[in-house]
């Protein structure tokens, strides 16, 4: 059967490198998604989808202005065209 020490070496920490390196894992990965989280890039990554937004609200505050009467339609069409690029 074994004394006590020799169960634990052989099934308790036999393993206990697995999830170690289970656990350091999380711990990079969850600071990692936490640096992304906090400079704006979001969890999965990628600078597409928050360029995507701001083009998107752009437009929308420009097409608020020319509604507001706050810019001419010669202006209003050579800002729509600059952000289309």
């Amino acid at each position: 059967m074994g004394n006590y020490y020799g169960n634990m070496m052989g099934w308790g920490f036999g393993f206990g490198w697995i999830f170690m390196l289970l656990f350091w894992g999380l711990i990079i990965w969850a600071i990692f998604a936490l640096v992304r989280g906090v400079s704006g890039h979001g969890f999965w990554g990628g600078h597409n989808h928050g360029e995507h937004k701001q083009g998107n609200n752009a437009l929308d505050i420009l097409k608020e202005r020319y509604a507001k009467r706050e810019i001419h339609k010669e202006e209003f069409e050579a800002k729509k065209k600059d952000l289309e690029m």
